[in-house]
């Protein structure tokens, strides 16, 4: 079945995935892949950290996280947005291997082609959010509702 997606460059933030045909409402529009690391190996690398704001890591669970900086996809470059049009659902392998666990993103809407696809990134940090991490971790989505952070309020 062919991808109902591309890459492309991006108005929200440098690339970005755009639709090129019509999505559904629920549909599966492409697995977040990269390799699978655990926080450790990860917190002890360059491929992302907290003062960059610019990562491919995606939180799978306690133990993993997938670094797609590693056997990555088009789905790294997928934008945040306070308003998206998608959202990651994290599915777990049937049995106790938590690093097969994977990372789907779905629409939440239907999309047509031309839109950038987008959804939260839930991006949440234990430090204090200063204003310094606001400004690194800046939401250039433009919606409405945008809170100018990706970061997620402390609860």
């Amino acid at each position: 079945m062919p991808s109902k997606v591309e890459a492309r460059k991006s108005d929200i933030h440098g690339n970005g995935v755009f639709a090129i045909a019509p999505i559904k409402k629920g549909e599966r529009v492409v697995e977040y892949k990269g390799e699978r690391r655990t926080h450790a190996e990860v917190d002890a690398d360059v491929s992302g950290d907290v003062d960059s704001g610019h990562t491919f890591l995606f939180t799978l669970n306690d133990k993993y996280v997938i670094d797609a900086n590693y056997g990555g996809n088009k789905a790294r470059w997928m934008n945040h947005s306070c308003k998206p049009n998608c959202e990651a659902v994290i599915e777990e392998h049937d049995g106790k291997n938590r690093k097969k666990d994977r990372v789907f993103i779905e629409a939440i809407r239907n999309i047509k082609p031309g839109e950038e696809l987008t959804y939260n990134y839930g991006i949440t940090l234990e430090e204090k959010h200063t204003a310094k991490l606001k400004k690194i971790w800046a939401c250039r989505c433009g919606a409405k509702n945008c809170t100018g952070t990706m970061l997620q309020p402390k609860r």
